[in-house]
């Protein structure tokens, strides 16, 4: 078991989960978004600063990366089944990538800012608070 830090563990699992259901790591009680992907600067029910993300490009590569790896055998697979024309597996396989993505990204986005709080990364770990302290 963790040692816990004289700041007190963050446990990785639930922060990661409370963010990819869209809210507070902290809390998991206040929204993470506002509007689609838009981070709110602090939590309205805890009043955790959550503009310190750095989230990026990431959680875009890995949406791609699991849509295609998702999408790939699954087109094979229809095409192997079924023999359907060229256009409705394009129709079909390219709305179903554009929806999967629109889902997905949110949620992966949420995962990636509750690991960042988790590990105290880019700010998440307090280091602001201490600096105001000091200086004043």
């Amino acid at each position: 078991m963790a040692q816990p830090n004289a700041e007190g563990d963050r446990r990785v699992k639930p922060a990661m989960l409370r963010g990819a259901a869209r809210r507070c790591p902290n809390c998991g009680k206040g929204r993470l978004f506002d509007g689609y992907l838009a981070v709110r600067n602090h939590c309205d029910s805890c009043g955790e600063e959550l503009f310190h993300h750095r989230a990026d490009d990431g959680p875009a590569y890995l949406t791609i990366l699991l849509v295609s790896h998702l999408g790939a055998p699954l087109l094979l697979a229809v095409y192997m089944a079924f023999r359907p024309s060229a256009i409705s597996m394009l129709i079909g396989f390219g709305l179903g990538a554009i929806i999967l993505s629109l889902v997905l990204l949110p949620v992966i986005k949420g995962g990636f800012i509750g690991f960042q709080w988790a590990r105290r990364m880019h700010g998440f770990g307090g280091e602001r608070q201490a600096e105001k302290a000091s200086a004043a």
